[in-house]
């Protein structure tokens, strides 16, 4: 190959570094496809954290006490909002942010520190309750682990 001679094709292993108009849209789509998997993770971790939770509810409501429920479903609606925010995080994550934020732990911290001091919380079923998100993260791995085919 002539270096002076600006005619001259590329060589096949330049055509591999350079960007082509028939690689981006294969990227794109990929990249689209992932974000259309893990927006359905999102969902379908989020729908099994409230069906749980509901259940769960129901249950504890039943075998104790409406109060002991309660202080169960302040624990799991904060669970819910610290998964949304991880998941918006991770969103985040790869286009703008190069690290996670920590305000969802503030969040759980704050919550157990005014359980602590209100006489009328129970810090046991709110940490049982937050915890639910975590029951639906082992559900979703058992679904995919046994049943594979049922994605």
């Amino acid at each position: 190959m002539n270096l002076s001679d600006p005619s001259e094709e590329p060589t096949s292993q330049e055509r591999e570094l350079e960007p082509n108009e028939t690689r981006e849209p294969q990227e794109n789509s990929s990249r689209d496809s992932s974000m259309d998997e893990y927006h359905q993770l999102k969902q379908k971790l989020l729908v099994s954290t409230l069906v749980i939770t509901a259940v769960v509810f129901v249950s504890v409501w039943f075998y104790y006490s409406l109060n002991i429920a309660l202080n169960y479903l302040i624990g799991a609606c904060t669970g819910v909002v610290y998964l949304r925010m991880l998941a918006r995080d991770v969103e985040r994550l790869g286009n703008q942010k190069q690290s996670l934020s920590k305000g969802r732990l503030a969040m759980f911290i704050g919550l157990i520190i005014v359980a602590t001091q209100w006489d009328q919380l129970q810090v046991m079923p709110i940490f049982l309750g937050f915890l639910t998100y975590k029951a639906a993260l082992l559900v979703y791995v058992l679904q995919t682990t046994l049943l594979p085919d049922s994605k």
